[in-house]
C-alpha cells in the first residue's frame, strides 16, 4: 500500500544542469561572434543593391560609388570597390561580391563563413 502511494520522484541533476549551461554558453558564444559579420553582410548587400541602382554606368564609377558608400558605412571592412564583380544582365547592371570571413571561437577554433551576394 505504501508503494503505490510513493512516487518517484522527477527534476534536474546537477550534470545535467550543468551540461544545457555548457550547451547554452558555447551557443551564445558563437551567435556573438557570428552577429557581426552577419551585420556587415546585410550592410554590404544594401549598399551594392543602391550603388547598381544609382552608382553609374561604367564598372569604374560603380566601384567609386562603393567606396564612397563604405566610407559613409563604418561596418565595412571585408571588401572594397575592387572586389566587386560588375556585369550587364539585358541592359541592367548586376554586382556581385564574395569574401571569407574567419570567426575566432577560442585559440585554436576558428568559424569560416563564405558570404556571397548579388544585386537585385
Amino acid at each position: 500500500m505504501t508503494l503505490s502511494l510513493r512516487q518517484r520522484q522527477r527534476g534536474v541533476t546537477l550534470i545535467g544542469l550543468l551540461f544545457w549551461a555548457v550547451v547554452i554558453g558555447f551557443v551564445a558564444l558563437v551567435g556573438m561572434r557570428v552577429f557581426p559579420t552577419l551585420n556587415e553582410y546585410w550592410t554590404i548587400q544594401r549598399t551594392i543593391n543602391k550603388v547598381a541602382q544609382e552608382g553609374g554606368t561604367t564598372v569604374p564609377e560603380i566601384r567609386a560609388a562603393f567606396d564612397r558608400q563604405k566610407d559613409i558605412e563604418y561596418s565595412i571592412t571585408s571588401i572594397s570597390g575592387k572586389d566587386l564583380e560588375i556585369t550587364k544582365v539585358n541592359e541592367k547592371v548586376v554586382v556581385s561580391f564574395a569574401y571569407d570571413k574567419e570567426v575566432p571561437l577560442f585559440e585554436p577554433v576558428y568559424l569560416l563563413i563564405k558570404y556571397r551576394g548579388t544585386s537585385r
